[in-house]
């Protein structure tokens, strides 16, 4: 479930000038942006920047980054951004810095629908001049580059059929992969980038009854390179991504120092979606709420604008 709370009636005019009478002047009223935007689901954040392209012959975006700063001002762009667009620009962000964010892609491409990534990929082409899979093959080698490559390319099949024997073939070919620093890589790759969530998911239980141990928790015993951690940050997200974004959110707050782009991006891709179930795992999890943890350990309009997210009212 979401935590947008979006009005069913609004007006995109009445909204692009409101958000110019914030800009204007000495200063911006940042708290006139966060009450607006903050409560526009992404259709109606779609109707604001074109009435504000019609009206001002200016894109929003571009006012918007020019009128705010720093975090806040991340987490807005991105929230302004279609969804498409919005991961295009993660990915990429991703892929310059380079093997510490590679979860990141892994994340967007395993929790997306095919259809979603597709939109993704197309949304890469016209914003980069170049496609992600090549972005993705120019900055990594190996294994790693065959995984990466192999999961933004995949049209997984989506429909809910289950193949038992297939489940329990698989599942050995995993083990072996994983028990063997040197094992069939290109086995447990073929795998992970081609069968149906459904169908991985078999798999994925049908390891646990065989071997009494999840396949996350003996990878994550083996991840001790790139690839290991890749295989691991896969399977994760597919295996249960609400578990998985728990604890991306758990590692931004608890670290020192705030992981504030962790943060931001779970909020934003996950606030018209199910970021309510997410939170409920945080708070069964930890014994806080995550509105009291963002609170204690974030500040100013970014911290206010988060919390809007999150579904907490004034």
């Amino acid at each position: 479930m979401a935590t947008l709370i979006a009005p069913i009636n609004h007006s995109p005019v009445a909204d692009a000038e409101a958000l110019h009478g914030a800009f204007k002047g000495w200063g911006t009223d940042e708290k006139s942006v966060i009450t607006i935007l903050g409560h526009r689901n992404v259709y109606q954040r779609q109707q604001i920047r074109k009435s504000y392209q019609e009206i001002y012959q200016e894109d929003i975006l571009k006012r918007l980054e020019s009128e705010l700063s720093g975090d806040f001002e991340r987490a807005v762009y991105r929230w302004m951004l279609e969804p498409a667009d919005r991961d295009a620009v993660l990915a990429n962000v991703a892929i310059k810095d380079g093997s510490k964010s590679y979860h990141v892609i892994i994340e967007i491409v395993s929790v997306l629908s095919p259809e979603e990534v597709l939109a993704m990929r197309r949304a890469y082409h016209n914003r980069y001049k170049h496609s992600l899979e090549e972005d993705l093959a120019a900055h990594t080698t190996g294994h790693l580059r065959q995984l990466l490559v192999g999961l933004v390319t995949s049209f997984r099949y989506g429909g809910a059929e289950i193949n038992p024997k297939l489940a329990k073939t698989e599942a050995d070919i995993l083990h072996e992969s994983i028990k063997e620093k040197k094992g069939n890589h290109e086995e447990a790759i073929r795998i992970l980038t081609t069968r149906s969530k459904t169908q991985l998911l078999a798999t994925f239980n049908r390891y646990r009854d065989d071997h009494g141990i999840s396949i996350t928790k003996k990878l994550l015993d083996n991840a001790s390179d790139d690839f290991h951690n890749a295989l691991h940050t896969t399977i994760r997200c597919i295996n249960d991504h609400k578990k998985y974004y728990e604890k991306i959110l758990r590692g931004a707050l608890k670290r020192v120092g705030t992981d504030e782009d962790g943060l931001t991006r779970v909020v934003v891709t996950r606030a018209e979606k199910d970021l309510k179930d997410i939170k409920e795992l945080y708070y069964k999890r930890n014994s806080v709420h995550l509105e009291d943890a963002v609170a204690k350990e974030i500040s100013g309009d970014y911290k206010k604008f988060i919390l809007t997210l999150l579904g907490k009212q004034d």
